[in-house]
């Protein structure tokens, strides 16, 4: 589905992606995840085609994204990022349909589309009249994802989709994304500074340092095999605020 092959990505003179292989398999969520500044939003920057690598190429469904093929790709991938990215002047159905719009579908296909993604995400339908400011957080990313799926996309890339929201809005939504990641059965790339939530999403985790991939595996062998001591130490660090948290409560 995507690869990508001997990647280096340098900003003004510093490496974000030193010889980077990865293989995001199809019909799985993989998750990067690792310190700030290690280059997980950079593979995910990279696989959208918002930038490309110094050297090293990226392939998707077995063709190089480069300049001549990256609009028919961008075409079968879905982006959201962590605050929505919702265009604030439009409502929520313009936004949602923006892209379908542009590319002259009908409009009883947009509305059968749109009503779909309302019913998938259970967003009531009186809302879509609504403008993002308007909207909870919760409701905010709720309509990002409907705009990422509109076109059914092959390919949905996640940065960060939660990590602006309160805990028990963020607790719920998690539930309702991985059904719907079930359901749909679509190949996922997520970014996610959290380890729990990195396990609770992904049928496998790639925790990069420094614009390496230092190991990737599935949650429990990541979690109970460490590759080498950084992801023991990573592993731990993630740990230790709840059992202090815990230890303090009881």
């Amino acid at each position: 589905m995507l690869r990508f092959e001997g990647i280096f990505k340098d900003y003004g003179g510093t490496p974000a992606l030193v010889g980077v292989d990865l293989d995001v398999p199809e019909a799985q969520t993989t998750v990067l995840i690792g310190p700030s500044g290690c280059g997980k939003s950079t593979l995910l920057r990279l696989a959208a085609g918002l930038i490309r690598p110094d050297r090293g190429q990226v392939w998707f469904e077995g063709a190089r994204l480069e300049t001549a093929s990256l609009r028919p790709a961008r075409l079968r991938m879905g982006y959201m990022i962590q605050d929505g990215g919702l265009f604030p002047h439009l409502s929520v159905r313009d936004n949602v349909t923006l892209m379908a719009r542009r590319l002259d579908w009908p409009r009883q296909r947009r509305e059968q589309r749109l009503a779909e993604l309302a019913d998938l995400v259970q967003l009531p339908p009186a809302m879509l009249a609504r403008y993002p400011i308007e909207l909870s957080g919760g409701q905010r990313q709720r309509v990002a994802l409907m705009r990422a799926l509109m076109l059914d996309p092959d390919l949905l890339l996640l940065d960060e989709p939660l990590g602006a929201l309160d805990p028990m809005i963020r607790f719920e939504l998690q539930r309702e994304l991985k059904g719907i990641f079930a359901r749909l059965g679509k190949t996922v790339l997520m970014v996610t500074h959290d380890l729990a939530e990195a396990v609770f999403f992904g049928h496998r985790i790639v925790l990069l340092r420094a614009g390496h991939i230092v190991q990737q595996a599935e949650p429990r062998v990541l979690l109970d095999s460490p590759a080498e001591p950084f992801v023991a130490q990573f592993v731990a660090a993630q740990r230790e605020p709840q059992r202090v948290l815990l230890g303090a409560g009881g």
